[in-house]
């Protein structure tokens, strides 16, 4: 009996010497994050906000494939914060802190270990996923994802009508950054109407609810787009070039993300868990909404091919309920059968995220990136007068951070060089190419950057299948710098 006793005194301590060890790795790999800086995609999104602070209209000024509510979230920063490093940190673990409030009000019905797990988890996901990841688009849909989930289980449960409001605007807000989230609010919709003990007509005054809060947020967004001129020119980038042929752009023939190693233990919890609970019989309409989250976040993941692993957030967010969600009542009905393995599934994945964390925080490539744009710029400086423009040709190896740093624009609506090399027997790919030399035509810019690297393939040897753009560079330019990521061209003497 002792002995019995015993162990059930470990096992009850055991889970609260799991939630320190998330609060370690956040603590630990957080501190570690404070020194990144912006980087990879974010400074992209940062100059799109600076030119249309600045006048410009996006996509018809600015060639971009990305929603609008992104260019409204970086702007907002900008104009807050500014566009220094430790501004962007100060950002992105803000709204890391606010996701994970939202994560543990959803998980909190399961009690405060669930709660408080759920919350530390999705810190310790974030925080040791990379600079890379720091403020990316899946990232910021988090907060919104879980709202509207939120929204629709209190309605479930207590007919809150606000929150399922809220919870509207929420996923309307998330559609304006990707709109991938309505197949979510179409989950959401099919669970309203599925939703136990709740008349059939609340159900279907709930859906119209949902829809109409759900419409508000993207049908201002069009409207603030028609009002400057956006509209049109963002349709025509959706339907002419992200849908046949973006959406297809950079598929791996096999994915394959160090956080692979995350992922089967955070799923071998999630099913305990949730067959724990189906035995016990307390599914609640909570644990079904989640799960629904699950299953968008792997659709998510999935529907996008790209295989990049800050598509996998939303899924995080959602497992991220479930992990601790079963522990205690595991505990104390089941402690061996089910509190056990539910422990030691959790205490693998704690050490892989204090692991991954630790080495992906101080990874040697943000700073080989940064000294890039920092040396780029300093080049840069020395050359460009007031009023020169810089054609840069790059994806996310920090031409556009160096013009961003230096408040230089460039002379084409192009503001990466992708669009060019694939495809490229496409009338679409040959008038995007075609409009690119008439802009170098009338306005030729001073210099032309063209880094080594291009996203998804290729150095600088793919300028050989533009040879339009070869014949341009040859004939009235000279490289005036040769460094090992990048060249700069200048435009010769007109003498």
């Amino acid at each position: 009996m002792g002995a019995e006793r015993g162990r059930r005194q470990t096992l009850q301590i055991l889970p609260w010497v799991i939630i320190l060890g998330l609060a370690g790795v956040v603590v630990y790999v957080g501190v570690l994050s404070l020194p990144w800086p912006l980087i990879h995609d974010a400074p992209i999104m940062h100059y799109i906000a600076w030119r249309i602070d600045e006048g410009a209209v996006p996509y018809r000024d600015l060639f971009d494939m990305n929603f609008p509510g992104v260019y409204l979230v970086h702007l907002a920063v900008l104009r807050l914060l500014g566009t220094s490093d430790a501004a962007w940190r100060l950002f992105d673990l803000a709204w890391m802190g606010l996701t994970s409030l939202a994560v543990a009000e959803l998980a909190f019905p399961w009690g405060g270990l669930a709660a408080t797990g759920a919350a530390l988890f999705f810190a310790a996901y974030h925080v040791g996923g990379g600079a890379w990841q720091a403020g990316q688009r899946d990232f910021l849909l988090c907060p919104f994802l879980v709202l509207a989930a939120l929204g629709v289980a209190r309605w479930g449960e207590r007919r809150n009508w606000v929150m399922l409001g809220i919870g509207g605007l929420a996923i309307g807000a998330a559609a304006t950054i990707k709109p991938h989230v309505m197949i979510f609010g179409l989950m959401l919709v099919l669970l309203l109407l599925l939703a136990p003990e709740q008349p059939r007509g609340a159900r279907w005054t709930a859906v119209v609810l949902l829809a109409v809060s759900a419409a508000a947020v993207p049908l201002g967004m069009i409207g603030w787009l028609a009002a400057i001129g956006a509209l049109e020119p963002w349709r025509m980038i959706v339907v002419d070039y992200l849908v046949p042929f973006y959406a297809r752009v950079g598929r791996p023939a096999a994915w394959t993300v160090y956080r692979w190693s995350l992922w089967p233990a955070i799923a071998v919890v999630v099913v305990v868990s949730i067959a724990n609970a189906a035995a016990w019989r307390r599914l609640t309409f909570r644990h079904v909404v989640v799960l629904g989250g699950v299953a968008y976040g792997l659709l998510h993941y999935v529907g996008q091919g790209k295989g990049w692993e800050y598509h996998l957030y939303p899924l995080a967010a959602f497992a991220g309920v479930l992990l601790l969600s079963e522990v205690a009542p595991a505990l104390r009905t089941r402690p061996l059968l089910v509190g056990a393995p539910l422990l030691a599934g959790l205490g693998v994945l704690v050490a892989l995220l204090a692991d991954t964390g630790a080495h992906t925080a101080t990874a040697d490539w943000i700073w080989d990136k940064e000294r890039t744009v920092r040396l780029l710029t300093a080049d840069l400086q020395q050359r460009v007068r007031p009023g020169d423009t810089v054609q840069v040709l790059d994806t996310t190896d920090g031409g556009v951070h160096a013009l961003l740093r230096l408040g230089v624009v460039e002379p084409t609506r192009f503001i990466y060089d992708f669009h060019f090399f694939h495809d490229t027997e496409r009338p679409a790919i040959r008038a995007l190419r075609a409009e690119f030399m008439s802009a170098l035509d009338l306005r030729p810019p001073r210099y032309i950057v063209v880094m080594r690297r291009s996203w998804p393939t290729g150095g600088y040897e793919r300028l050989e299948s533009f040879p339009e753009l070869t014949a341009r560079l040859a004939g009235r330019y000279t490289v005036d710098v040769d460094r090992p990521y990048y060249r700069i061209y200048a435009q010769r003497d007109p003498s």
